[in-house]
C-alpha cells in the first residue's frame, strides 16, 4: 500500500511539472502572437493606422463626400450581419462568412441600419463636414439611461481616455430589428476620427 502512495505521489508531482511547462509554453507562443498583430497598441486597442488597411474603412477622400459607414472590425470571425441588412449591398462579407467585411463607399448612403445590427459594436457613421466647425460621429450606444439631445458631453476615443467636449445632436431610438439606439454627436471636425463614445 505505502508502494501505491508513493507512485500516486511521484505522478502527481510528474504530471504539475507537465501543466506548468505546457503553461509556460502557452504564455510565451500568446505573447508572441499579440507582439506579431501588427498596429495595436499594448493593450489590444486597434490603432488608426490598423483601420486603415481593413477593407471597411472609408479613404480620406469618402469623408468629403458626405456621411459615410465606417466599418472599425479587424477580426475573421463568422459575421455578416452588417452584409444581410444593407439596403444599399454597401457592404460585402461573401464567402466564407469569416471575411472582413468590404465597404463599397460609392453605394454607401450613411442609412446608419449596419450600426444598430453590429453584435460588435464596431461601425460607425461619420459626417466629417457637417458644418464649419464640427464633424457629426453616430455611434451604437448600449447603456441606460439615454442622453438628451443638447446635452454636453466628453468625447472619448478608442481607449476611453478624453479628446474634447461635444453635444448630443441626435437619438435614434432602436427598433425590434435593430437592438441598439444610435446617437449622434457633434465633434470639432479634427477629431472625426478619434472619437468613438462618449460620457455624460
Amino acid at each position: 500500500m505505502a508502494l501505491k502512495g508513493k507512485r500516486a505521489k511521484s505522478s502527481f508531482w510528474i504530471i504539475k511539472k507537465a501543466l506548468v511547462e505546457i503553461l509556460f509554453n502557452i504564455r510565451a507562443v500568446m505573447a508572441n502572437k499579440i507582439k506579431k498583430i501588427p498596429n495595436n497598441d499594448n493593450a489590444g486597442i486597434l490603432t488608426l493606422d490598423r483601420l486603415k488597411e481593413t477593407p471597411g474603412f472609408p479613404s480620406d477622400a469618402d469623408y468629403d463626400k458626405g456621411l459615410i459607414a465606417v466599418i472599425e472590425c479587424d477580426e475573421d470571425i463568422p459575421c455578416n450581419p452588417c452584409e444581410d441588412i444593407c439596403p444599399h449591398l454597401a457592404i460585402k462579407v461573401g464567402s466564407p462568412i469569416t471575411n472582413l467585411p468590404r465597404l463599397d463607399s460609392s453605394k454607401c448612403t450613411g442609412c446608419l441600419k449596419c450600426l444598430a445590427i453590429c453584435p460588435g459594436l464596431c461601425i460607425f457613421a461619420i459626417n466629417k463636414n457637417y458644418d464649419d466647425k464640427n464633424a457629426l460621429v453616430y455611434l451604437p450606444y448600449e447603456y441606460s439611461p439615454l442622453p438628451v439631445k443638447g446635452n454636453k458631453i466628453r468625447a472619448l476615443d478608442r481607449r476611453g481616455e478624453f479628446v474634447c467636449d461635444g453635444i448630443i445632436h441626435k437619438i435614434l431610438k432602436s427598433s425590434k430589428k435593430q437592438n441598439s439606439p444610435i446617437i449622434g454627436i457633434l465633434v470639432p471636425k479634427e477629431y472625426f476620427n478619434t472619437v468613438r463614445h462618449f460620457e455624460f
